[in-house]
């Protein structure tokens, strides 16, 4: 088997491997200014996608241009969650360098498409592959491929621990060679009983104290995950950006939840704000708490909602995961500042970060991976892959880091 690394490595961000130069596991695109996409021209028979998150998905569409026609396999909540960013991309950066693709090649992924279900094999460009539950967002998908000879066990983003939206991944299905994420195999997350605890905790201290949280949140899984932490302790809560409509998504695929009965409850108790910067500006008056994208700051209605509780010391901003440097929201947890609307503006609002990641940390990747000690390991996803697989290899691993373009056989 070879395998070509067109992206996601010693990175994160526009994750795709390719596999014998005809199957595509994940398409997706850097967020950067401007956006970066995965290297080389491929034009594969099929892809696979692990899970509808940009890094992965994000540049899917421009597989589709001219007659390139290749076949497309995901779950459901992916598929569904792809034609949504690629639709959001379209509004945001369509017509221009930032967007690699059109209207057109978006409608032409449901022509090619095909959901399948956990556990069940099927065939794609000459492999056989099967999806496995990765416990990272509904939907998300480790991708296990055989094409006869070697079994290669692409892990996606995965989480080894219970999120209240998805259980954790207990899958380990037999392979020859895993490429295995690695976003926090240099972090310990706290205990999540614990860090609810804390952000329950802090947000009903700020609004007891007449203030104002505003909680910068990721709109596919971290909205709908402290949608439910917020409804299960009778927070009030409201939820605005793109969150609203994954959550509309997210209750038509219940078998893809971990309880199904509380995400309904929760979808029942936000409030969900429809109306503008009008009514943004009101409800940042009130002692609530809001639910708004993008988790790092980098637009959408926070722009409107953090110049609005700034300048209180009674406010506060609970940052709810990772903040990629130069982004505003890294800045404004490293020295309370952020730009807004072009201007660097001091934030008086208390800032404070919580990890509620949906990725394994170091604990967790070790977990899942000695499960696979006589296996090949090959690293990605990560900003420091060289060195986790230095530290696997001490341990007695086969272990290494893939560098962008890598062709590598196994």
């Amino acid at each position: 088997m070879e395998l070509r690394f067109l992206g996601g490595a010693r990175e994160v961000g526009r994750s795709a491997v390719l596999v014998n130069d005809t199957l595509l596991l994940d398409y997706g695109m850097m967020n950067d200014t401007p956006p970066r996409f995965p290297v080389g021209s491929v034009a594969p028979e099929a892809v696979v996608l692990s899970h509808g998150h940009l890094d992965h998905v994000g540049a899917l569409p421009s597989l589709l241009s001219g007659t390139d026609r290749p076949a497309i396999h995901w779950t459901p909540p992916t598929r569904e969650l792809t034609h949504l960013l690629a639709r959001d991309t379209l509004k945001l950066h369509g017509g221009t360098y930032d967007c690699p693709f059109t209207e057109e090649e978006v409608r032409r992924m449901r022509e090619v498409s095909t959901a399948h279900a956990y556990g069940e094999p099927f065939e794609a460009a000459g492999h056989e592959i099967t999806l496995y539950d990765a416990g990272h967002i509904p939907g998300s998908a480790h991708v296990l491929v055989d094409d006869g000879e070697t079994r290669l066990l692409y892990t996606g983003d995965f989480h080894t621990d219970d999120q209240r939206l998805v259980a954790g991944t207990t899958a380990r299905p037999e392979a020859d060679v895993v490429i295995c994420e690695s976003t926090y195999a240099d972090v310990k997350h706290t205990d999540r009983t614990e860090l609810e605890r804390q952000f329950v905790e802090s947000v009903r201290t700020t609004v007891w104290n007449g203030g104002t949280v505003v909680v910068p949140v990721f709109a596919i899984g971290r909205t709908q995950e402290l949608s439910m932490i917020c409804t299960a302790n009778d927070i009030d809560c409201h939820v605005d950006g793109m969150g609203t409509r994954v959550t509309e998504l997210f209750s038509q695929y219940p078998n893809y939840l971990r309880d199904p009965d509380a995400f309904r409850r929760a979808k029942s108790a936000i409030r969900t704000v429809s109306d503008g910067d009008e009514q943004r500006r009101r409800i940042a008056d009130t002692n609530t708490t809001i639910l708004t994208t993008a988790g790092m700051v980098t637009g959408g209605p926070v722009m409107t909602y953090l110049p609005a509780i700034r300048s209180d010391p009674t406010n506060a901003v609970a940052l709810t995961g990772y903040q990629v440097e130069g982004t505003p929201g890294r800045e404004l947890l490293e020295t309370g500042r952020a730009e807004i609307d072009g201007r660097v503006l001091p934030v008086s609002a208390r800032v404070k970060s919580f990890d509620f990641s949906a990725h394994a940390d170091r604990n967790g990747l070790f977990e899942f991976l000695e499960s696979y000690r006589n296996t090949t390991v090959l690293l990605n996803h990560g900003d420091d892959c060289v060195s986790f697989a230095t530290e696997l290899r001490t341990d007695g691993y086969d272990a290494s880091a893939p560098t962008l373009n890598d062709r590598i056989v196994v």
